[in-house]
């Protein structure tokens, strides 16, 4: 039964119809969106696919955003999977689930949190990989402030990585990181001026290139959040 509750969550979420919305601004976006859905903001979804400023100023500034109708099991997607992962690994865990801007936050707490953070943290973000998989809504996941730990270093790994693509001119390959990992180094590169960065490879892991450029217009967007 859990098998199959899990694939119907999985279904569920993979025929979400997503639409695109452009606007001046997030709000001119957003109230589109709403009158071509047809329901008020605190029932659909979305996420900032661009931002951009066409020519110069404000007047021409654009931004892009995808939205989506929330689902009627949506809200107790995170909650079924994460109470069947208690009930088939014998852990000792407990979990707060909270819901705030467009995001669902999970805080794993327990005499096995340490097993969580294991191998940099391997199952806690494998976890998030899967509930952002079973869930329409994005999710991020915590235990004894890993997130941030693991955000420091990665940023000044960032930083030692653009140093040297500028000293010497030369595009550097990143190893392997998960999604997690490649966003915040993509986020972290992109704000330096002459830098940009793109993934490399297919699945879970890929690897990240780090080169310089002399067009800014050839940088991603890349959401802060």
């Amino acid at each position: 039964m859990e098998k199959e509750e899990k694939n119907n969550i999985l279904k569920q979420a993979q025929v979400v119809d997503k639409q695109e919305f452009k606007g001046r601004s997030l709000e001119d976006a957003l109230g589109l969106a709403e009158h071509v859905l047809k329901v008020p903001r605190e029932k659909f979804n979305y996420e900032i696919v661009t931002e951009k400023t066409k020519l110069f100023g404000l007047k021409n500034k654009e931004i892009v955003i995808r939205a989506w109708t929330k689902s009627d099991d949506e809200d107790q997607a995170v909650e079924n999977f994460l109470r069947n992962l208690m009930k088939v690994f014998p852990l000792e865990l407990t979990y707060q689930i909270k819901k705030r801007d467009q995001m669902v936050y999970v805080v794993f707490n327990g005499e096995d949190r340490k097993l969580l953070l294991k191998n940099d943290g391997a199952l806690l973000l494998a976890i998030q990989h899967i509930l952002n998989k079973i869930s329409t809504t994005k999710v991020q996941v915590d235990c004894e402030f890993f997130r941030r730990r693991k955000e420091k270093q990665l940023k000044e790994f960032a930083l030692e990585v653009a140093q040297r693509v500028k000293e010497t001119g030369r595009e550097e390959i990143l190893d392997f990181m998960n999604p997690y990992e490649r966003r915040i180094i993509h986020i972290a590169i992109n704000q330096l001026e002459g830098l940009t960065t793109e993934s490399l490879g297919e699945g879970f892991l890929k690897k990240v290139r780090v080169f310089p450029i002399e067009d800014e217009s050839q940088k991603k967007q890349f959401p802060q959040q």
